[in-house]
């Protein structure tokens, strides 16, 4: 039986990667927006063991899209060609 949970973190799985990837002005929802959402759930009572595993890989994963988007977004040094 898929529950109200399941349809969440499959939406989670679905869409926090490309939104963290965005475009060229950066992420489209900020990290802190899908931390929020994955908190929330983690607060839920009657998680299931299979369900807080999904939840604790997503923060694992979202660990890693924050830590990629600040490389690509960190302010560079100038190069001098002279």
């Amino acid at each position: 039986m898929v529950t109200l949970f399941d349809l969440e973190i499959a939406h989670l799985v679905r869409v926090m990667g490309a939104s963290m990837i965005g475009d060229l002005a950066g992420p489209i929802l900020p990290g802190a927006y899908w931390r929020e959402r994955i908190y929330q759930l983690l607060d839920s009572q009657h998680l299931t063991n299979a369900q807080l595993r999904s939840l604790d890989s997503l923060l694992l994963q979202l660990d890693e899209l924050e830590a990629q988007v600040s490389n690509n977004f960190a302010p560079r040094a100038a190069v001098s060609t002279g």
